[in-house]
């Protein structure tokens, strides 16, 4: 399907619209205008602003955020504070007539249309320079962005008491909603015919911050089924058709093994994966290659492959290596007795073998000694504590030997080994990893210094970051988070060496930090740009083998540009971008980066839950994930749910009830990710089936009115149908509004 969105391109995906409230051709949803485009300064969502306080609230009523305009306090402006300014505010105290009570709501509206024209003069340069098919797209965000600096909450219910739509689906179309409650209200004073402002957006009576304007278009606006049929139109040019069954893309991540396993991946596709994501972060071209080539034979054109650039991810540097020792450990019952032996695995050094059954510890050893061993024969050792312990050969094979123990047994590098034929050292262990133990209280040192760090048993201890620029921007007061939050902590000093950090929350006994955990610093402003080098070396395969590019840890607006800039450096304009927010700079600055990214035909956003709830708390995610959600819809663009959906049935097997629930509620975006586990088939089609049963419930955030089977009529003399199963007489209840 060709590209749509400009305001002369809405035809193709407009249906049939017709004014839903007057006869005018001016109604509702067709028209729109654009404010002049000069002697404007630029308004931008306020970069560096703490983020919106936590206050419970209804869909769509708070305002997004507390950001002033360019002549604006830098405070948020109440509809009925907007109201009692203009002298239509209704006394407390005194039930108001309907004709006081409409001429108060039509007070409200005429300040919220007036003040788009301003919106759009604040956005003018960014909405200049993004794409010709995103122009309306463009426009309809800065008018949302405009409207939701308000609180509406009030102006809300009383829409809703007069039957009138309270603006809580108003997303996708902005001005058609505010026009349309206009010709309600008009019509509810007895005037029909008559505009709550004159035709210009921000006109003379548009009460706007935004004034008048002589930029009147030539075509229609965006209306009431435009919205929704750009957004489908943009998601399927990015993410591929959309699925039969549902309306909602499978997108997961690949595991190591889909190089080599083409029966994965063809069994992924087969069970419902629309697009198959691969981390630059992890393998190399030989193997992305290979999965590339694996998926395309599998899904064919249908399945498309995204590639995840690495970007600046902050990380605990390495960690001195443990002990070169292996444990072996027997199952035991509740009554300490064995119920099974501890299995171990005998190579050869010199040309080792895997263990027939996965898993299975393994020690190297010399060939020519292996040779000598029998099946039955008894091999003796002390282990590194001097206990005396004995192995029971239990199958010699031509590629290695099966012992078993019956006793806990710790093997280290150089323990010897005595059998009847002669005796033999084992060979190289790999070391154990080490980890810090960190408790409430104690002291962490961050260091530029990367080398492999000492574990101290008792006192401070220290390990590297592994990214200079943070030191000499990160200071005193200053949280600190750890391994995904499960370990946080306030920075008591900083210079540009160190970073010394006292732990404020850990387990009740200590949690474990280990080497490549992530570190995150939500206050600091970090001058890193999201497009390391390496990204951009990655970038060219990308370009060239993939149809989608995920851009990490984007903070500003400048780092969507340096990937458009790279990518038209490149040529890769058949390449879709999606920006991953993951951090609280990125979402701060989300109405910048969506028009930045607009720039480009095919691109969208990904909610990364995973760093992003660690930066904001998790108690805010579910507030910052819709407040995405809203602002991206208002501007036509595809969202992809990502990060810990299913992940407990991906690595067990078996769902928790709660991340079920998590999983249905992927149906508000256009695709949901899930995560590599040794279960990801099992987890792709438990989405698949929960995917489709939403879809019936369920567009997006409106919710679809299908007959309720759950509860049947009884029916006398007759056993009742259960309420699971649908009944298969032709007395179901029809569709409304269905064709025919």
């Amino acid at each position: 399907m060709p590209l749509v969105g400009s305001v002369h391109e809405l035809e193709a995906v407009r249906e049939e619209a017709t004014p839903t409230a007057s006869s005018s051709s001016t109604g509702p949803g067709w028209t729109t205008c654009h404010a002049p485009r000069s002697g404007c300064r630029s308004r931008a969502w306020k970069p560096g602003g703490p983020l919106p306080p936590a206050v419970p609230h209804g869909r769509g009523t708070q305002p997004l955020l507390t950001t002033a305009g360019p002549s604006q306090p830098d405070r948020v402006t109440s509809i009925e504070h907007r109201a009692t300014e203009n002298g239509a505010a209704i006394r407390p105290g005194s039930p108001p007539s309907t004709g006081d009570a409409v001429a108060t709501i039509v007070a409200d509206v005429r300040a919220l249309r007036g003040g788009l024209t301003g919106a759009e003069s604040s956005w003018a340069t960014q909405i200049e320079r993004v794409d010709r098919h995103n122009s309306a797209s463009a426009v309809n965000l800065a008018h949302y962005w405009a409207v939701r600096q308000h609180d509406l909450r009030g102006l809300q219910r009383r829409l809703a008491g007069f039957g009138l739509s309270s603006l809580g689906r108003s997303e996708p179309h902005v001005q058609a909603s505010l026009d349309a409650i206009a010709a309600a209200l008009m019509a509810l004073t007895g005037h029909p015919g008559d505009r709550v402002g004159d035709d210009r957006v921000g006109g003379d009576g548009g009460g706007g911050d935004g004034g008048g304007g002589d930029g009147d278009t030539d075509g229609r606006g965006i209306g009431f089924d435009d919205g929704s049929a750009l957004l489908r139109v943009r998601t399927t040019e990015l993410l591929g058709r959309e699925p039969d069954r549902r309306r909602t893309r499978i997108m997961v991540t690949l595991p190591p093994e889909a190089a080599t396993d083409p029966g994965l991946v063809r069994a992924l596709v087969e069970h419902g994966m629309d697009l198959a994501r691969i981390n630059c972060a992890h393998d190399g071209p030989d193997a992305w290659t290979a999965m590339i080539a694996n998926v395309r034979r599998a899904g064919g054109p249908g399945c498309r492959v995204a590639m995840d650039l690495g970007g600046p991810k902050l990380r605990t540097g390495p960690l001195a290596d443990g002990p070169r020792v292996l444990k072996l450990r027997p199952t035991r019952d509740t009554r300490g007795r064995v119920t099974a032996p501890a299995w171990c695995w005998l190579t050869s050094t010199q040309d080792p073998t895997a263990p027939p059954q996965p898993g299975t510890p393994v020690l190297p050893v010399p060939a020519a000694w292996l040779g000598g061993l029998r099946a039955g024969a008894t091999i003796r050792l002390r282990d590194t504590r001097d206990a005396r312990r004995r192995f029971l050969v239990d199958r010699v094979g031509p590629d290695g030997v099966l012992v078993s123990t019956t006793k806990t047994t710790y093997v280290e590098t150089g323990t010897v080994l005595h059998a009847d034929h002669e005796d033999a050292a084992v060979g190289p262990l790999p070391p154990l990893a080490q980890y810090l133990t960190l408790r409430v209280d104690d002291t962490l040192v961050l260091t530029r210094d990367c080398t492999p760090a000492p574990v101290p048993p008792v006192g401070p201890t220290r390990v590297g970051c592994t990214l200079p620029e943070v030191f000499g921007h990160v200071v005193a007061g200053q949280p600190v988070h750890l391994d995904d939050g499960k370990i946080s902590g306030t920075v008591v000093a900083a210079d540009s060496e160190q970073i010394t950090v006292r732990i404020t929350r850990a387990g009740a006994n200590g949690t474990r930090l280990r080497a490549a955990k992530g570190i995150n610093l939500p206050e600091t402003r970090l001058p890193m740009p999201a497009l390391t080098d390496t990204d951009r070396t990655d970038l060219a395969f990308v370009a060239a083998h993939a149809d989608l590019v995920e851009l990490s840890f984007v903070r500003r607006l400048e780092d969507v540009e340096d990937l458009v800039s790279a990518l038209d450096g490149l040529g890769a304009d058949h390449l879709g971008v999606i920006v991953k927010l993951e951090t609280v700079q990125g979402f701060e600055n989300l109405p910048a980066i969506l028009l930045a990214a607009m720039r480009r035909p095919h691109t969208g956003v990904m909610i990364a839950r995973g760093d992003l709830a660690v930066e904001c708390g998790f108690e805010r995610m579910a507030e910052l994930q819709e407040e995405i959600l809203w602002l991206c819809e208002a501007a036509h663009l595809p969202v992809i749910w990502a990060t810990q959906v299913l992940d407990q049935l991906a690595r067990s097997g078996q769902p928790s009830r709660a991340e079920i629930t998590d999983a249905a509620m992927g149906q508000h975006a256009e695709a949901v990710m899930l995560n590599k586990g040794p279960h990801i088939v099992d987890a792709v089609i438990a989405l698949d089936d929960i995917l489709q049963r939403m879809a019936a419930h369920h567009d997006k955030n409106n919710t679809l009115l299908r007959p309720l089977r759950s509860w049947p009529t009884p029916a006398a003399g007759r056993e009742e149908p259960s309420p699971y199963r649908a009944p298969q007489s032709s007395s179901v209840p029809p569709v409304i509004g269905r064709p025919g």
